[in-house]
């Protein structure tokens, strides 16, 4: 197609609703985004923008094209990742950073051993841009707006509780005010809502201690510190080796975690890669329902 680089600066222009900040993701000059909006627009014989005070708005022939352009530059998008997943030997993955450090990276050794290929981790939480990030896949905590056109596999319910180390329950075990509460900047309000669901009273004057991400209030608590209301996968490893205890059970958090994919389409890789992750959750998903007890 002769205007192949116009459309692809069209699109770019339609979605930043700027031809400096296309300009800028372009790496060319604004004069350059200008000249070849003016050569489609040429072509087309329709205007595609029209300024509206210092911004530039789509005029309806521009919205219909745009609606195209979404399309078509998706779907090639969407077949250079397929092309790229068949030919190498590795999957661009993000996975939140406690889940990577207590769960995943132990597991990844042998999931090299089956399939021999290279899981090439980021650590992110949150919302991620699949794609244009070079991602293949994210796993995620849904507790977050996950964008519609993303395909989304469910890999386990969350269960939560309070956890401990060993040594520590047995300290504070016959009065449960003397317990020091262990908090996640990263996840406020979790003793609360635990102590809602169930039906445990906190003392007013309970100690409370706040670490700003997740991993080191879990980290506290393995090391004695205090208890954590933990997150079932997250802590099934330190509960197997008697790092931590559970001595009030787990209860569903309402959340999972999931894999997020650019598209419902998956490559042969990011297929097998889909299904190990979902036994390796499931293999561990039982203890979850099981109660402690007392030590």
């Amino acid at each position: 197609m002769r205007h192949l680089k116009a459309f692809h600066v069209f699109h770019v222009a339609a979605a930043s609703a700027s031809f400096t900040e296309a300009a800028d993701k372009l790496h060319i000059t604004h004069g350059a985004v200008s000249k070849q909006i003016k050569l489609l627009e040429a072509h087309l014989a329709q205007p595609l923008f029209y300024k509206q005070g210092r911004g530039l708005r789509l005029t309806p022939e521009g919205e219909l094209l745009k609606q195209y352009t979404d399309i078509a530059f998706d779907a090639l998008d969407t077949g250079i990742h397929k092309l790229k997943s068949a030919t190498v030997d590795y999957l661009e993955v993000s996975c939140e950073p406690t889940l990577t450090m207590r769960w995943l990276m132990p597991r990844l050794a042998e999931y090299y051993k089956i399939s021999g290929i290279d899981i090439r981790l980021s650590t992110a939480g949150g919302p991620i841009t699949l794609g244009e990030s070079g991602l293949s896949m994210a796993i995620r905590r849904d507790d977050f707006d996950i964008p519609s056109n993303y395909g989304v596999h469910p890999l386990v319910e969350e269960w939560v509780g309070p956890v401990c180390s060993p040594e520590y329950w047995r300290q504070v075990q016959h009065d449960f005010s003397t317990i020091a509460l262990l908090h996640s900047e990263t996840r406020r309000g979790a003793w609360e809502h635990w102590s809602i669901q169930s039906n445990y009273q906190l003392h007013r004057n309970q100690c409370n201690q706040s670490f700003d991400h997740f991993y080191f209030c879990l980290q506290a608590a393995v090391d004695g510190l205090g208890a954590a209301i933990g997150s079932y996968p997250l802590v099934t490893d330190d509960l197997k080796h008697g790092r931590l205890v559970a001595p009030f059970g787990f209860m569903l958090s309402g959340y999972h975690y999931v894999l997020l994919r650019q598209s419902e389409a998956l490559g042969t890789q990011e297929q097998q890669f889909q299904q190990w992750l979902e036994n390796e959750f499931l293999a561990c998903v039982p203890a979850a329902c099981l109660r402690e007890g007392d030590i």
